[in-house]
């Protein structure tokens, strides 16, 4: 009998959410390794390839035994990139564990999966994302490096839902990156963007993992 498949995993651990709309939630980290994009200013770099290799029912055990001691009713799916792997019997058996699952993604791969929170990151230079993702994101994040422009948020607050929030996040809380996010918000504001705001990682401010 073949063994089960399995995923390539990083790290598995309890934090806050430091980013995005929900920020501030106990949650269950599962850090999937392997990258399609490997970004300059990306901070999880040590998660674009490697990883142990894990079947879904034992990430499901560690997830079950790190809830005991850090209880969460959230679990997220992060990289990486976390949809260049097959995660559907994960994603089924975090849902029958009864928890709530968001993924942070890049945008360029799609996986018609039943996600409670779906947070886009487009990456430059193209800033690219399916548009099933455009459509479906909870959230869109943007690191502020050095690559964005002006334009280029019109372009990614355009290519969204109004509904959706676009959030402008300092790379990693940077003094310059955040001075640079705050004229960003004002162009953007200037020139009628809606639902545009600013972010930080709460988790780099409070020195959570």
């Amino acid at each position: 009998m073949p063994p089960p498949p399995t995923l390539r995993v990083a790290e598995i651990f309890g934090s806050i959410q430091g980013e995005g709309l929900r920020q501030g939630e106990a949650t269950i980290f599962i850090r999937l390794a392997g990258c399609n994009l490997r970004c300059a200013f990306c901070d999880t770099k040590r998660a674009w390839r490697g990883g142990r290799a894990m079947s879904a029912a034992r990430i499901l055990a560690a997830v079950r035994r790190l809830g005991r001691r850090w209880p969460a009713s959230w679990a997220d799916l992060t990289g990486g990139e976390p949809m260049l792997q097959d995660i559907g019997p994960l994603v089924d058996g975090l849902r029958a564990d009864g928890l709530s699952i968001q993924i942070e993604t890049n945008g360029t791969v799609f996986r018609p999966l039943p996600f409670d929170w779906i947070t886009v990151s487009p990456k430059p230079p193209a800033y690219a994302a399916d548009p099933r993702l455009r459509l479906l994101a909870s959230e869109v994040k943007v690191v502020v490096s050095r690559e964005l422009t002006s334009a280029a948020v019109e372009r990614l607050r355009a290519g969204y839902p109004e509904r959706v929030p676009l959030i402008l996040q300092p790379q990693s809380n940077a003094a310059w990156s955040r001075e640079k996010a705050r004229r960003l918000l004002g162009a953007a504001l200037r020139a009628g963007a809606a639902n545009i705001r600013l972010g930080f990682q709460l988790h780099r401010l409070l020195r959570c993992r």
